[in-house]
């Protein structure tokens, strides 16, 4: 009955009908095909040619061939299909039976194999047994890469939890941080290939090619005398000085042999030995003791009393040429007796100054000289000391001169003023007593290392011992040190100047403890004191009239004297502080060798700024020199190059002055 009445359903129109062309109708009572069903249709299989169904999106055929296939994706697993993407093109591998794409996006599970091209991939982990790269990994940042191989990285690499350990050398441009764990590391040392053999621990200089060596010396460092050689066979008052244009000496004397006329010679120094040219006269009448001055240019001036012309004092202009002197014409700078001549060169200033007494009325004077061609002129004279006697003029720089002498007017004691030139006049500073006894003949010379005056004189006071003080020039005053006892016994005619290679003052005399021979001292100045070392005798006879030059061309000093071994005959004699010849200079000194080095080979040198502790018996904080035989000494040798300063008995931090 049920199945009749399900049957007879099929006669209303609205749920099955056939029209007049055959169309079929399921729910629809108006088809317009074989069939139409309003409704849902669902089957087992489906055949036939469905390219004419609506809502389903159309394309290639899928099958499972390889290449490019189509592969469109829906939102929906029912109902109408809705395209939501197309163009996708996928490729794939039969043999393979693999997919590829241009572009993936999202999460990649499983294993990925067989990526190609340049894919952008962000990785949380990688867990391999082995990953080998062909080309180059780039990390931006490396904070995370607990195990480091060799990596190459744009912000540097940080190690922080373990540290790192290389097997191998690691070299930098730069490095950084605290280094005070660091062990075998030396600062201040470097690699030298040595010509010769190097102890560990000796001071050494580098050489033109490079190479480094030890210090050498050859000759001796004890001072010495050559032989006597007279330049004027008559009884003769020397002076003398070094012209440095020519590199030649040139003395002064009254040539008593030849009725006591003023006379010139030039003398050439060559090793420990002196030649001289002819013998000029440069006032023809009895000339006493003439004084010089060189002022550059080939030029000296002479200042002498010329008792030919009414004792007044004069001045001539000598110019050097060759071994031979010329002189202009003579000029009287008093119209009186003028004694106690002293002369000196203002260098800052192109002047001459001048000092000495007016016998007239036993006051001292001081005149500004000019030079102009082989002619000299003088401003006004200014007085300096109202009864004066035994004079002596330096000039300390800045156009500065200090005048020494005798002021009678105050019991004879020891005096000094300060001069300054301005144009062609003079102003003296405050009087300043540097010995409160009575002096004699005094000399006196500048020490330009330590920027003292030295004066050198006889105390008469004091059983005519031979002194020195030494002056210190501030403005327009001058303050002396204790005056030191250079020889303990009678002493006359003191000469002195100053050796600026060996930075010391050589004093000659004539020693009344040692037969009145020529002797002589050699003094190093220290704040306002001096101290001295061994006499020399350069002469085994009687000397008067001392005086002395260095030779800065050859490093010697000159000395004349009269010899009164040998009838007062004017003599000379050339002085050597050290025949020493050394390799060393306070350029070439490079520092001390941190281990032993054989010839040829490349070894250790601690240079400047760094420590070397090859050394024994040091005292530490004491500053050390370079000796001449490499070794280190707390006394500066010659020339003086500072090593270093002692940090321990074993150990020098190397550097040099």
């Amino acid at each position: 009955m049920t199945r009749a009445r399900e049957l007879a359903k099929l006669a209303n129109p609205e749920v099955f009908s056939v029209d007049s062309i055959n169309n079929v109708g399921v729910n629809s009572s108006t088809p317009d095909a074989k069939l139409d069903v309003v409704g849902v249709v669902s089957a087992t299989q489906y055949f036939g040619d469905g390219s004419n169904l609506t809502g389903i999106v159309a394309g290639a055929t899928l099958n499972a061939s390889s290449g490019i296939q189509r592969l469109v994706v829906t939102s929906q697993t029912s109902g109408s299909m809705t395209q939501a993407a197309t163009n996708a093109d996928i490729a794939y591998n039969t043999s393979t039976n693999t997919l590829s794409a241009t572009n993936f996006s999202g999460t990649l599970l499983g294993n990925a194999t067989g990526l190609q091209g340049t894919p952008s991939i962000t990785v949380q982990d990688v867990a391999a047994e082995k990953v080998s790269i062909a080309g180059t990994i780039s990390y931006e940042d490396v904070t995370n890469v607990n195990s480091v191989g060799i990596i190459t990285a744009n912000k540097g690499i940080r190690v922080p939890n373990y540290g790192m350990t290389v097997t191998g050398v690691v070299t930098a441009t730069s490095y950084q941080g605290d280094g005070s764990s660091l062990t075998g590391v030396e600062s201040g040392v470097s690699n030298f290939v040595a010509s010769g053999n190097i102890a560990n621990g000796t001071a050494v200089v580098i050489k033109t090619d490079g190479t480094v060596g030890i210090v050498t010396s050859t000759g001796s460092a004890t001072p010495s005398v050559g032989t006597p050689v007279v330049f004027n066979a008559g009884n003769s008052t020397p002076d003398v000085v070094f012209d440095s244009t020519n590199n030649k000496v040139v003395v002064v004397y009254t040539d008593d042999g030849n009725s006591g006329h003023g006379t010139a010679i030039v003398g050439t120094v060559s090793g420990t030995s002196i030649s001289f040219g002819s013998e000029v006269v440069f006032n023809a009448g009895n000339t006493a003791t003439p004084k010089v001055a060189f002022v550059g240019s080939s030029k000296v001036v002479v200042v002498y009393r010329d008792s030919g012309n009414n004792q007044y004092g004069t001045a001539v202009v000598g110019t050097i040429s060759g071994t031979s002197i010329s002189f202009g014409s003579e000029n009287a700078h008093t119209s009186h007796s003028g004694s106690y001549n002293a002369i000196a060169y203002d260098s800052a200033n192109d002047k001459v100054v001048i000092v000495y007494k007016n016998e007239s009325n036993n006051k001292a004077y001081s005149k500004v000289g000019t030079v102009s061609g082989t002619s000299i002129s003088f401003g006004s004279p200014t007085e300096f000391n109202d009864n004066t006697y035994y004079t002596s003029l330096t000039y300390v720089g800045s156009g500065k001169v200090v005048v020494f002498y005798r002021d009678s007017s105050n019991s004879g004691y020891g005096s000094a003023r300060v001069g300054t030139v301005s144009g062609t006049s003079i102003s003296f500073g405050s009087e300043v007593v540097f010995e409160n006894s009575t002096l004699s003949r005094m000399s006196s010379t500048f020490d330009s290392t330590n920027n003292k005056v030295v004066i050198a004189y006889v105390d008469g006071g004091d059983s005519d011992k031979g002194k020195v003080a030494v002056g210190t020039v501030s403005g327009t005053s001058i303050s002396f040190g204790t005056p030191v006892i250079f020889n303990n016994a009678s002493t006359s005619y003191p000469g002195i100047t100053f050796d600026s290679n060996e930075n010391k003052v050589v004093i000659v005399y004539r020693d009344g403890d040692n037969s009145n021979y020529g002797t002589l001292i050699q003094g190093t100045v220290s704040g306002t004191n001096i101290s001295f070392g061994s006499e020399v005798v350069y002469e085994s006879a009687v000397t008067s009239w001392n005086r002395a030059t260095y030779d800065s061309h050859n490093d010697k000093t000159v000395i004349v004297y009269a010899d009164s071994g040998n009838s007062s005959y004017g003599t000379a004699a050339v002085f050597s502080s050290s025949s020493l010849v050394t390799n060393l200079t306070s350029e070439n000194y490079i520092g001390i060798a941190a281990e032993a080095i054989s010839n040829g080979a490349t070894g250790k040198i601690t240079t400047i700024g760094g420590i070397n502790s090859g050394q024994t018996g040091l005292t530490t904080a004491q500053t050390y020199y370079v000796q001449t035989d490499g070794s280190l000494g707390t006394s500066a040798g010659n020339p003086s190059v500072v090593a270093g300063t002692a940090v321990s008995n074993t150990k020098v931090l190397v550097w040099k002055s």
